[in-house]
């Protein structure tokens, strides 16, 4: 079967828990989205997925076979890093492409260029010339090109403005479309991919919070807002993954089925979008 099984994968930096127990699957043919704050260890497992770096513990199969050390099985997946080092800064953009095309049988170096004209990226400029925005862009169109089963994009949005981040988004769409693959889009920006991703997985300080359709998610996440007693009683046998109050006025955040309301009730209902389950589910002090 084709699919990413991650089996209880550790990793301690300097004593430091990066990843604690993390075990999910990833099914082919999806686009997920791997959402967490900075240092939530969303590079940390990605780069574990693409051999970049070694687990402590636990195991990573790509196609049943494991990935570690594996030249076949890392042949079927490219990381788009967002490290700063991952060209010659001093190459050109069109020579990094001609590079690529010797290392990668499956890249297609015409449809690299095409990206790049859509872009607007110079492909005779050096990399270190490049705004943050355009290396970016380089690296998208590199990993765009390139027809593996596995597509990594870790924080594909750097310096992007809003009309290259449309653009990438229509670009990434077609290709899906065309051609069915797994694509996992690490980024702590939500409300970039709400429309792009299949399935949502929520890390936070190392450890797998959830893992979920994003349709699921959606329509089961909400607020109740209204007097104390009254969010109290409506949400003691709820799924509440945090509580506020704003001068006597107490909010449940919850997931799951929504009930109907009492009655001559002065509870608020109010659904809630991905950016908001999200930041819900990640902040500190919460219940």
């Amino acid at each position: 079967m084709k699919e990413i099984q991650i089996k209880n994968i550790n990793k301690v930096y300097k004593d430091a828990p990066a990843l604690q127990n993390v075990s999910l699957t990833l099914e082919y043919g999806k686009v997920y989205g791997l959402l967490g704050r900075h240092g939530a260890g969303k590079s940390t497992l990605i780069n574990i997925i693409s051999n970049k770096v070694f687990a402590d513990s636990g195991e990573v199969l790509i196609d049943g076979f494991s990935a570690k050390e594996n030249m076949d099985i890392q042949e079927k997946i490219f990381c788009m890093s967002s490290a700063d080092d991952l060209y010659d800064k001093e190459a050109k953009v069109k020579d990094i492409y001609k590079w690529t095309n010797r290392f990668y049988a499956s890249f297609d170096i015409d449809k690299a260029f095409e990206i790049a004209m859509l872009f607007g990226l110079d492909t005779w400029l050096k990399s270190k010339e490049l705004s943050i925005g355009y290396q970016s862009i380089l690296k998208l169109s590199v990993a765009l090109s390139l027809d593996v089963p596995y597509l990594i994009l870790d924080e594909p949005f750097l310096g992007l403005g809003a009309n290259h981040r449309a653009l990438f988004y229509k670009i990434l769409s077609d290709d899906y479309e065309k051609n069915k693959r797994t694509i996992i889009i690490a980024t702590h920006l939500t409300d970039e991919i709400t429309n792009i991703i299949e399935d949502v997985i929520l890390i936070d300080n190392g450890k797998l919070l959830l893992q979920e359709s994003h349709e699921s998610l959606l329509s089961g996440g909400y607020s109740i807002s209204g007097f104390k007693t009254d969010v109290d009683e409506y949400s003691q046998d709820k799924n509440v993954i945090r509580f506020d109050e704003y001068e006597g006025i107490k909010v449940a955040y919850i997931l799951g089925d929504r009930t109907v309301l009492p009655q001559n009730t002065n509870l608020q209902v109010k659904v809630l979008n991905l950016q908001e389950l999200f930041a819900k589910l990640t902040e500190k002090g919460g219940n």
